[in-house]
């Protein structure tokens, strides 16, 4: 499991259809765009409801999911291809190299007898240490080799690309160190927030006496923990003020960040976690550091060790026996999100796996399920969409030329990367065995640990990808100005590329995906790194006041919509991913507008080819969640919910109300004077 990209860059899910041999089951049937509407409700009053309704009435969440849409749809088609190759894999007796590793860990995430009979013995060794610790410098010991088996206790760290020089690798070091999502969790006073941070001792307490600890004591160890994770959470920022790079960079010596909390002695610590002998490190938020110093100091020493003996349980709980398992969904996923069931186990073990070394997984992936000819599909639907944006633009009468010709020249720097990386990692030194599950997450971590402090000091390798061939997602990565879409992204179960027309495609394809990606490098935080990736500002005065101006209007709009019970969404912490929808709605139907099928005119079972690009687009979004996931992604995503990042956009889309009659008095509709003309 690689450790938190501390350079925020955007993911977003994309699209997909639906397999076609589950058509009857799933409602989606011949022309998926007409079977998934809901022809009772009026496009100008609801238009998501209208594109999605038909299919969401049908299909309610299933207990083991918090949400249940396309991209599920999708993901079943790949745990199904990701099931087979770990089949063939473990069933290879003379398997070698990545397959070997692929076989081994299959085997032991899913041998539940040697699981349930080791119980918590996978980790006695790391809390016999934690319980040896009698003061805070070997507190500080034990908590850097937890950092090295990826759990973050007290802060986060991490390597990244350096945000002013992006051709240098950095340390960087960010808040971190909670237990509950993020820092809103433990002051919101609304009654779900409350109730979750009412159950949190609960469930801390509940892994202490699953330790052995008996009832009374537990409980007097959570509510400690609980105290000393407020304390953090006090000193964290909230959501939207981690979006502005400036203020989360903070570059200063070691001898710098022991004047902040001298009561670590951060050379050493830094050394323990496997770091080489740091003279600078690049700081998200100095103020933490100042709080969690006070921490270290002042809280008693047992209560020190209480937090990062339940840390190291609570991270490594779901490759545990039963009891620990549930202990950790029942809150995490059923209190918090919302779900009834667990997953199959099966699709569990392929999500760790997918963590701990999915890139390796990834080769098998790419080799069976993604050719050379649907990489060139893609590459060139990219090309399209470039260009498209560049005429849009060179158009604009707001921005000047000077910001103009340095926006072109980012433009045409922007790197596709489609599909598969062109070279593979090197697993080989990673020791994975069919023995213990838990031992093979650890092995992982620190795997990862030392991949990424291998970096430092050396160039910066812009053809790694930060995600697998096989996920569901996509990302621009503002310091190697690129766009990363991978191929899983293109699954379309059942569905041959030819069955699919080009205002389908480029709906939820070259708009929601690849426009929405290439955006991001002129969103509110992207828009500030340059055509080489370092963050400085190259725009004028004047056009940062008109663009913020402009995008004001958007955070406006967001900041409106209520979307559960009282909770309104966060229009300036989902500001980028807001632009990026509206962005590549714009280019993406520009690059449409291209075709022979937009210039025919002709209509698909009643619909025009501009009518079926928008229910493309929404296809992309067909997505119903729990309240309790609705609640929890917008206090901690900077996503809308999907219903929003289709009816959000829209209304800002002049071709939008030609195509579906949207009038003054409609709900859909907005006053021309508030429409965000930005692009």
């Amino acid at each position: 499991m690689k450790k938190k990209i501390l350079l925020a860059t955007a993911l977003v899910a994309i699209f997909a259809a639906c397999k076609q041999a589950d058509n009857k089951k799933e409602g989606l049937q011949g022309d998926i765009l007409i079977t998934n509407m809901d022809t009772t409700v009026n496009p100008a009053q609801d238009f998501f409801d209208f594109a999605n309704g038909g299919w969401l009435k049908k299909n309610p969440i299933p207990g083991d999911e918090t949400g249940w849409g396309i991209g599920q749809l999708v993901n079943k088609e790949l745990y199904e291809r990701k099931l087979k190759i770990n089949q063939d894999a473990a069933s290879k007796k003379d398997a070698k190299g990545v397959e070997q590793q692929i076989g081994d860990f299959w085997k032991a995430g899913m041998d539940t007898v040697s699981i349930e009979k080791m119980g918590l013995d996978p980790l006695k060794s790391g809390l016999a240490k934690i319980n040896a610790v009698s003061n805070i410098a070997g507190l500080m010991s034990v908590a850097a080799e937890l950092h090295k088996m990826g759990v973050g206790v007290f802060f986060d760290e991490g390597i990244s690309q350096d945000a002013m020089n992006s051709d240098v690798m950095s340390f960087q070091l960010w808040q971190g160190g909670l237990g509950l999502p993020n820092r809103d969790y433990y002051f919101k006073t609304d009654e779900r927030t409350t109730k979750i941070r009412n159950a949190y001792p609960g469930y801390i307490s509940k892994v202490f006496q699953l330790a052995g600890n008996d009832t009374a004591t537990a409980a007097k160890k959570a509510t400690a923990i609980v105290a000393l994770e407020t304390q953090l959470a006090k000193a964290s920022r909230k959501l939207e003020d981690l979006r502005d790079p400036y203020k989360n960079y903070n570059k200063m010596s070691v001898a710098g960040l022991q004047k902040t909390a001298p009561g670590v002695d951060w050379n050493r610590t830094f050394l323990e976690i496997g770091l080489p002998k740091l003279d600078t490190v690049i700081i998200g938020q100095p103020e933490f550091y100042k709080a969690l110093n006070e921490v270290v100091t002042k809280e008693s020493l047992q209560t020190l060790k209480d937090y990062m003996s339940f840390h190291l349980v609570n991270d490594f709980a779901p490759y545990l026996s039963k009891a620990f398992v549930d202990a950790k969904f029942d809150f995490y996923n059923k209190t918090i999100r919302g779900a009834q069931e667990q997953r199959p186990r099966w699709k569990r073990v392929l999500d760790a796996e997918e963590g701990a070394m999915g890139e390796a997984l990834g080769q098998l992936f790419a080799k069976e399920y993604f050719n050379e000819k649907a990489k060139a599909r893609y590459e060139e639907m990219v090309e399209r969409v470039r260009l498209a944006y560049k005429a849009r633009i060179e158009k604009l009468d707001w921005m000047g030329d000077s910001t103009k010709q340095k926006a072109l020249t980012k433009l045409a720097g922007i790197k596709k990367k489609v599909g598969y990386p062109d070279k593979w990692k090197d697993f080989s030194a990673m020791k994975i065995t069919p023995t213990s599950y838990v031992q093979n997450i650890i092995a992982s971590r620190e795997w990862w640990n030392q991949y990424n402090i291998n970096k430092l000091g050396k160039p910066v390798d812009r053809d790694e990808w930060d995600m697998t061939p096989q996920t569901y997602n996509a990302y621009y990565n503002p310091s190697n100005n690129e766009i990363v879409l991978p191929a899983g992204q293109f699954t379309v179960p059942g569905y041959r590329d030819e069955q699919l027309d080009d205002a389908l495609v480029y709906g939820y394809a070259a708009a929601s995906t690849i426009g929405h990606e290439i955006t991001h490098g002129f969103d509110d935080e992207g828009r500030q790194f340059d055509e080489k990736g370092n963050l400085h500002s190259w725009w004028t005065k004047e056009d940062e006041t008109k663009f913020t101006q402009r995008a004001q209007l958007l955070v406006n709009q967001f900041n409106n919509i209520v979307a559960l019970d009282t909770m309104h969404l966060n229009g300036k912490a989902s500001l980028g991913e807001n632009l990026a929808d509206l962005g590549g709605i714009l280019i993406g139907l520009d690059a449409f507008k291209q075709t022979d099928a937009y210039k025919k005119g002709e209509k698909i079972n009643g619909h025009t080819p501009l009518q079926r690009f928008f229910l493309g687009y929404s296809l992309g979004w067909l997505y119903q969640n729990r309240k309790e996931q609705l609640a929890s992604q917008i206090l901690t995503d900077v996503h809308a919910p999907a219903k929003f990042r289709v009816n959000g956009p829209f209304p800002n889309v002049p071709e939008f109300y030609e195509a579906f009659n949207v009038k003054q008095g409609d709900k859909m509709y907005l006053a021309d004077s508030l429409r965000v003309k930005l692009w």
